[in-house]
C-alpha cells in the first residue's frame, strides 16, 4: 500500500528535493482519529553530515490540505513551547502541501505503561505538573485561542443524539426525550461557562502523552487547543477513555491537583466541593461529546475500534448523573433507555464489520458471472459467419445445396413472412372492439334515468307538499 501511495511519494520529493535532506526507510508511525497520518523516516545509513537534525528518526505529519489545516497546529506549538511544555520541535513545515517534520518523541504511550499497574502515581504526578504548566504558565497564551464557548460547546453535545443514539443504537426521541436533552445540555453549558478560562489542550489523556527516557511527558496532538473550563483537561487524563481507575482515588488526584493550582496562585474556587463539581460537570459534557465522536468515527470513517470504549464512557456519564440532583434525572433515563441498547448495537455492528469482505467478494463474482455470457456470444457470432461462409462456398460448388436451402423457412419471401403476423396482431383488437361496444350497449340502461321516471318522480313531490300544505290549513282553521 505504501509502494502505490501519491502522499507517501510527495513527503519523500519534499524531503529529498526540497529541504536537500537524504533519508533512509519511511515507516508508518501512527494514525489518529482526524485524517492525519504520522510517518517516522529514518536516518539509516546516511551521513550525519547530509541529515539537518541530530536525531536518528524524525517524524513527518501528512495532513492533506482541504481536510486538515496545519496552521492550528504550528500556532499552539510555538505557544506551548514558550511555556516550558515538552511538545515535538518543527524543523520545517509546508502549509501548501500539508506537511510537517518535527522531533520523534518516540512510540511509548502513558496508556502501555498505566496498563501494567506500575509506577502509576510517578506517571500522573509527572502528568499533573505538565497540566499545571499548561493552565498556569501559559494563561498569556491562552488570550490567543479561540474561546470555548456556547457554541462549540452545544455543538459537541449534539453529536450525542445524531450519532450515538440514532445512528448506532436506533433510538427515534420522542418530544419529551428531546426536551430533556435540551434542559441538561444547558445546565452544562451554564457550569461549563462560569469556570475559570484557561489553556485547553482538549485531548490530554494517555494516547497523547509520551514516555520520555528524560523524565516528564511529551504531549502530542494539541492543535484543537482553546481557552476554556479549568476542568476541562483534569477529566481527559483522570477520566481516561481508554482506562479507568476508581473513585476514591481519582478525588485524591482531584484534590491533590487543586492544592498544586492553588499554590500557584490560580482559581480553584472556594471549596474541594466546588472545585469536583466544576470536575464531573465538565466531565459529563466530555463524555456526552464522545459518545458521539466514537459512534461517528465508526459510522462515517470505518473506525471500528472505538466502539469497544463506548461502554465506560457511559459508565462515566451516569456516575456523574448519580451525584448531583441536577442531572438524575437525565442518568435516568439513560440507564433504562439507552443502557440496555448498547452491547447489542455493538455487536450488530461488528457482525456487520465481520460480513462486510464477504459481501464485496460476492458481487465481484456476480459481476464477473453477468461478464461471461457477453464473451459466450461474440463466440457463438464467430461461430455463425464462419457456418456461413462455408454454405456459400458449398452453394458455388453444389447444386444440390441449393435446392436445401430453398425448402427452408428462412428463404421465403419476405411478404409471406409479413402477412401472418399482422392478421393475427389485428384480430385480437378487432374482437376486444367490439366486445367492448357491446358491454356499453348492454350496460346503458342500468346507468341512465328515462325522463318519463323524472317526470313521474316530480308529480309525487308535488302531490305530497299540497297534500302536506292541506293539512295544515286545516289544522289552522279548527277552533282552540
Amino acid at each position: 500500500m505504501l509502494k502505490n501511495d501519491a502522499r507517501l511519494s510527495l513527503i519523500r520529493s519534499w524531503l529529498t528535493q526540497d529541504l536537500g535532506w537524504r533519508i533512509g526507510q519511511i515507516t508508518v508511525a501512527s494514525a489518529d482519529a482526524s485524517f492525519r497520518r504520522y510517518f517516522r523516516v529514518s536516518r539509516g545509513d546516511v551521513n550525519p553530515a547530509a541529515w539537518e537534525p541530530k536525531a536518528d528518526t524524525l517524524i513527518v505529519m501528512d495532513a492533506p490540505p482541504g481536510k486538515e489545516d496545519i496552521a492550528p497546529y504550528l500556532k499552539v506549538t510555538a505557544l506551548l513551547e514558550q511555556s516550558g511544555v515538552h511538545v515535538p520541535h518543527v524543523f520545517a513545515s509546508d502549509a501548501r502541501r500539508g506537511l510537517v517534520v518535527m522531533e520523534d518523541l518516540g512510540d511509548t504511550q502513558y496508556l502501555s505503561l498505566l496498563r501494567t499497574g506500575r509506577g502509576v502515581d510517578a506517571l500522573y504526578g509527572d502528568a499533573l505538573t505538565t497540566l499545571a504548566n499548561i493552565q498556569v504558565r501559559a494563561a498569556r497564551a491562552a488570550q490567543q485561542l479561540a474561546p470555548y464557548d456556547r457554541g462549540p460547546l452545544e455543538r459537541e453535545l449534539n453529536l450525542m443524539p445524531e450519532w450515538f443514539l440514532a445512528k448506532h443504537l436506533g433510538i427515534e426521541t420522542t418530544p419529551e426525550e428531546r426536551a430533556l436533552l435540551t434542559v441538561t445540555n444547558e445546565i452544562l453549558i451554564n457550569e461549563a461557562l462560569l469556570q475559570p478560562q484557561v489553556f485547553v489542550h482538549r485531548d490530554f489523556h494517555s494516547r497523547n502523552l509520551m514516555v520520555l527516557p528524560k523524565g516528564g511527558p511529551g504531549v502530542i496532538d494539541f492543535q484543537d487547543a482553546l481557552r476554556g473550563p479549568i476542568g476541562y483537561d483534569l477529566v481527559s487524563l483522570l477520566k481516561d477513555c481508554y482506562i479507568s481507575w476508581s473513585r476514591e482515588r481519582v478525588e485524591r488526584w482531584v484534590k491533590g491537583y487543586r492544592r498544586v493550582l492553588g499554590g500557584l496562585g490560580a482559581n480553584v474556587g472556594d471549596s474541594e466541593y466546588q472545585f469536583l463539581r466544576w470536575f464531573d460537570f465538565i466531565g459529563v459534557q466530555r463524555h456526552i461529546k464522545v459518545l458521539g465522536i466514537f459512534a461517528r468515527l465508526w459510522h462515517r470513517d470505518g473506525k471500528i475500534g472505538y466502539l469497544d470504549d463506548l461502554p465506560l464512557v457511559l459508565h462515566y456519564v451516569l456516575d456523574a448523573c448519580g451525584r448531583y440532583p441536577e442531572l438524575v434525572e437525565f442518568g435516568r433515563w439513560l440507564q433504562w433507555r439507552v443502557a440496555p441498547l448498547l452491547a447489542p448495537a455493538n455487536e450488530r455492528q461488528k457482525d456487520k464489520a465481520a460480513r462486510a469482505p464477504v459481501r464485496r467478494t460476492k458481487t465481484a463474482s456476480k459481476a464477473k458471472s453477468k461478464a461471461r455470457p457477453k464473451r459466450k456470444v461474440k463466440t457463438k457470432v464467430k461461430a455463425k459467419a464462419k457456418a456461413k461462409a462455408k454454405v456459400k462456398t458449398n452453394i458455388k460448388t453444389k447444386p444440390s445445396a441449393k435446392l436445401k436451402l430453398k425448402r427452408k423457412p428462412k428463404l421465403k419471401p419476405a411478404w409471406k413472412a409479413r402477412a401472418k403476423p399482422k392478421a393475427r396482431k389485428a384480430m385480437p383488437k378487432r374482437a376486444n372492439k367490439v366486445a367492448n361496444r357491446k358491454k356499453k350497449v348492454v350496460k346503458r340502461p342500468k346507468r341512465v334515468v328515462s325522463p318519463a321516471k323524472i317526470r313521474r318522480q316530480k308529480r309525487v313531490k308535488l302531490r305530497r307538499s299540497k297534500r302536506v300544505a292541506a293539512r295544515r290549513t286545516r289544522r289552522a282553521r279548527k277552533p282552540k
